[in-house]
């Protein structure tokens, strides 16, 4: 859930699990964007609409899914959104619906998409979502998206442990900057990229395919003793 195009993070963990054999159902936000994900997947039968502002909507991909797949293995969940005068300047910009939207869409969804597909996962499952640091470091202009990435990680982890009986396991991965659809949005992000690239151990960013095959282990039975957890790919930037 989350495709944007070719350049998105969740691509990136969609091809990483292609590589091994997983068959991928993509969900999509609305027409606009349905026009972006056909572009890169061309079996319609595995393209599902899915407004996660909608608990209607979620219910009816949720239906369609098992109505063409019967049960799955996980969801990745690659969905944020914040309005574009929340990620520059000072948090006392924020406004109440701007907040408000961007903790429905960015940590709410998790929780509704766990409702809902709870009811069709096989077990063992793997929920996986993503995450950043700006979740509990104040980074210049992330603002609304830092808090809203610290509600999905707590998130995460009461998930993890209400559906640990179950055998599903629930993770986050946090990745670390990278040029993306997202990130462009945030004031500066130019220079965003360019402290990351200098902080990493290497002093290259860390790669849409990196954080790709992190999901495929978090998502596949390699990682069964993994819940709970955020897993940092960021080559130790989160450690400066």
């Amino acid at each position: 859930m989350g495709v944007a195009n070719n350049r998105s993070i969740a691509w990136g963990c969609a091809q990483a699990m292609e590589e091994q054999g997983v068959e991928i159902i993509y969900t999509y936000q609305n027409e606009r964007l349905q026009k972006f994900i056909s572009k890169l997947v061309s079996d319609e039968d595995h393209i599902i609409e899915c407004d996660v502002a909608s608990d209607e909507s979620i219910d009816h991909a949720f239906s369609l899914i098992e109505e063409r797949f019967g049960k799955i293995d996980g969801i990745v969940h690659a969905i944020a959104l914040a309005k574009k005068e929340e990620l520059g300047g000072s948090i006392l910009n924020s406004t109440r619906d701007g907040f408000n939207q961007a903790l429905d869409v960015s940590a709410y969804s998790f929780l509704a998409v766990a409702k809902a597909e709870v009811k069709i996962l096989n077990n063992p499952a793997s929920l996986v979502t993503l995450t950043y640091m700006g979740s509990d470091r104040a980074l210049p202009n992330y603002n609304t998206m830092g808090i809203a990435k610290a509600a999905l990680e707590s998130a995460m982890r009461y998930l993890a442990r209400d559906l640990g009986p179950k055998e599903i396991r629930v993770n986050a991965i946090s990745a670390g900057a990278m040029r993306t659809l997202a990130v462009s949005g945030i004031q500066g992000h130019a220079d965003l990229l360019k402290i990351s690239q200098s902080e990493t151990v290497d002093g290259v960013n860390v790669t849409q395919k990196e954080v790709g095959n992190i999901c495929a282990f978090l998502m596949s039975d390699l990682a069964s003793g993994v819940t709970g957890d955020v897993i940092f790919v960021d080559k130790d930037v989160h450690l400066r």
